[in-house]
């Protein structure tokens, strides 16, 4: 269990990150017990990608708190919705977090500020899955393709973080958190994901698919080695189940108003 900062901070955390790690760190620290493992190949400098699978809407705090204790400020692409609320879109823009609008062309824009953010030395987290895993039994499933084209067009390290246990503290799309007992949760960070070979290769679908394989397969190993088992041969696509990408898929669309 780690408690203390493994590195100090490289950057300035601002007023809005300033505010919210004394209000959240405890609450983790009261709620959780935590098991981190190779937490040092996060990159202590550098523009860099986090990528983590997701099982619980409440795993980009505990995500948040590994990374905030190996010396970086994570800046995530974050679902637009958030940003709705004018004072915690005002909150979360200070924080340096990055609004997705999923499913749209206008997601161009989330993909222009994470590349600039990557270029400006920044630790940029994405969760590639794009929302939380569809898959029954939680495993990573297919992944999109925006960690892929921000690191091929940066040249930025890919860094993978299996996680596991979030789940049991709050699971995907329950309306109430499990606090007793405290749920473990047990992150393992991977080496970086090998693209250099597709680096140099015209940016054409097929590559950018190629690297956002080797991306989840990364992410599913690590998954495998926290649970210690093996993950299903091919990886679960909601779309080839007929289920909404996302929102919670066990609630029917809404009709769009005539």
């Amino acid at each position: 269990m780690t408690v203390r900062p493994v590195r100090p901070l490289q950057h300035k955390r601002g007023w809005a990150i300033g505010l919210a790690v004394p209000i959240i760190k405890p609450t983790l620290l009261a709620t959780t017990r935590r098991t981190w493992i190779d937490g040092e190949k996060i990159p202590a400098t550098g523009g860099c990608i986090l990528v983590f699978n997701h099982v619980s809407h409440v795993d980009p705090l505990t995500a948040a708190h590994i990374v905030y204790d190996h010396g970086r400020v994570p800046r995530y692409l974050a679902k637009s919705g958030l940003f709705k609320n004018r004072a915690l879109g005002y909150f979360l823009r200070s924080a340096g977090q990055i609004p997705v609008e999923r499913l749209s062309k206008n997601a161009k824009g989330a993909f222009d500020a994470a590349v600039a953010a990557v270029e400006a030395g920044e630790c940029v987290v994405v969760y590639p899955e794009g929302t939380l895993t569809r898959d029954p039994e939680l495993w990573p499933m297919v992944g999109k393709s925006g960690a892929a084209r921000i690191a091929l067009e940066t040249g930025c390290p890919v860094i993978p973080v299996g996680q596991w246990g979030a789940h049991e503290l709050l699971y995907p799309y329950a309306k109430k958190p499990h606090l007793v007992p405290r749920a473990r949760i047990t992150m393992k960070v991977g080496d970086p994901v090998p693209l250099d070979d597709l680096r140099a290769m015209p940016r054409t679908t097929d590559v950018i698919n190629q690297a956002t394989a080797r991306i989840m397969e990364a992410l599913t190993h690590l998954v495998e080695d926290l649970r210690g088992k093996k993950a299903p041969a091919e990886r679960f696509d909601p779309r080839k189940k007929g289920l909404r990408e996302t929102g919670d898929f066990h609630q029917p669309p809404q009709k769009k108003q005539p």
